[in-house]
């Protein structure tokens, strides 16, 4: 305990010249204890009290500790489950309402530990040694949420809207009740060259080591609009490729806002990107137009929709989607390589019905040709499926917050995704150590700047030296 022999003077430049023994409470991980230090007060002026300052102790009861391991649950589990845990494994025991209010305060520094996080030489050189494709890619996933916090026109539908039944949905009515949460991801991987025959082949021989994605980060959000979160994920690539050395790729799944995004941010800041199609809903495309040609459970819709697939994939996507709907009448006009795709739905006389399938397929080809350029991309070693994003939308939103019956608040939705994305992506340690210095910052620079005893205790909240025990515990 550091022994003050000046009378503390705070910024507002008024003397302390009262001096009184105080005691506080503070819980931690061992259970509560008492905190016993000497005030420096004076009539109508904040008391002072430098030991809180040097230990960095929490305005609040909780301890810094025992918040991260509150902060750390919330972020793989539920509010309730945290309580429990808290109580097995500590020997403290927190209310609901007490760890919702500690996960959301924990989480508040996320937007500002991005965007002051440095690159030291360290980062720079480690920048330099991973893969040489820079990947962005978006998605989208619903949160279900309490009414008053949907988006506008989503909640006035929600309000508008009465259910026939008590029971159930019936037919054309909706629920009203999910708010967008924006996915973005950003990662660096090396090239991976194969052929289209490779990708079709099931034939385990043909399957290569594929390489993995290194610094990945991932995050969402509910509060923040699409062109905001793409608009980081962009900040994020150039943090790690500030003179857009490597090749930049976008991966998507053909959601038009997206698309319109991601070109307007790389005229913004003159990145050549490379926007590629996510193969994985083209073939979900081919599979249901397969459907309209051939019965769903037999091996001819197989082979059909492999047969396209392989021409898709060697950059033949107008020419797949035009042979699905050619004019028998140019049947005898048509050139041999284009025969093969001659099972149109004009010559195989579907129904209105059947076209439905086959007609969207065929658009969905012809509107985003431009992005269906795979010959090249697998010359180039790009990645062409949003597994990783798709996957990362499972483990971050769906996993924790598609429970069962769960209706989120805006806060506490955005808090638990806040967390959850800190944890993922490997930040979780960093960030709390920066969350500490903002709450130096927060709770006591203003008071004890002027305070030469206390220029010490500053440094050391802004080092790299291990926390005061009264943060860990």
């Amino acid at each position: 305990m550091t022994k003050y022999s000046e009378t503390p003077k705070c910024s507002d430049g008024e003397e302390r010249t009262h001096k009184r023994r105080q005691e506080r409470k503070l819980t931690t991980i061992f259970g509560t204890v008492i905190v016993r230090r000497i005030g420096y007060g004076q009539r109508k002026i904040v008391s002072l009290n430098p030991l809180d300052a040097e230990l960095n102790l929490p305005v609040e009861q909780y301890s810094y500790g025992l918040r991260e391991r509150v902060a750390s649950e919330v972020a793989l589990n539920g509010f309730n489950e945290t309580v429990e845990a808290i109580k097995k494994t500590t020997n403290a025991q927190i209310p609901k309402r007490q760890v919702q209010e500690l996960a959301y305060s924990s989480a508040s520094d996320f937007d500002e530990f991005y965007k002051n996080r440095q690159v030291d030489k360290t980062q720079l050189n480690k920048s330099e040694q991973t893969g040489d494709i820079l990947v962005i890619s978006a998605d989208g996933k619903g949160v279900t949420m309490r009414t008053e916090d949907l988006r506008p026109e989503t909640q006035k539908r929600a309000q508008t809207n009465h259910k026939k039944l008590d029971k159930r949905l019936t037919k054309g009515e909706k629920r009203n009740s999910k708010r967008m949460a924006t996915v973005a991801e950003v990662y660096t991987v090396k090239p991976f060259e194969r052929t289209a025959e490779q990708i079709v082949s099931s034939d385990e021989e043909t399957d290569l080591k594929r390489p993995k994605p290194e610094d990945k980060r991932v995050w969402a959000s509910l509060i923040d609009e699409p062109k905001s979160v793409i608009g980081s994920a962009f900040d994020e690539a150039l943090h790690r490729d500030p003179n857009k050395e490597k090749q930049w790729v976008a991966l998507v799944d053909g959601n038009k806002t997206q698309l319109e995004l991601l070109n307007h941010f790389a005229r913004k800041h003159s990145v050549h990107l490379t926007i590629i199609l996510d193969i994985i809903h083209v073939i979900e495309y081919l599979w249901k137009a397969a459907f309209a040609f051939h019965s769903s459970t037999s091996k001819e819709a197989e082979n059909w929709v492999n047969e396209r697939l392989l021409h898709i994939l060697q950059g033949k996507s107008s020419l797949v989607a035009s042979g699905m709907r050619r004019s028998e009448k140019l049947r005898a006009g048509v050139p041999p390589v284009e025969q093969t795709f001659q099972d149109s739905a004009t010559l195989q006389k579907l129904s209105a019905e059947q076209r439905i399938s086959v007609d969207k397929c065929a658009n969905y080809l012809l509107n985003n040709k431009k992005y269906l350029k795979y010959d090249c991309y697998l010359s180039a070693g790009f990645p062409i499926a949003t597994g990783v994003i798709e996957g990362a939308c499972r483990h971050l939103v769906n996993s924790r917050m598609d429970i069962t019956g769960a209706r989120w608040s805006l806060q506490g939705a955005e808090a638990v995704l806040r967390l959850r994305s800190l944890h993922i992506s490997g930040d979780w340690h960093e960030y709390w150590r920066f969350h500490l210095r903002q709450e130096y910052k927060r709770n006591y620079l203003p008071l004890y700047r002027n305070i030469p005893l206390m220029k010490r205790v500053q440094q050391a909240r802004c080092s790299t030296t291990p926390p005061p025990l009264a943060m860990v515990v």
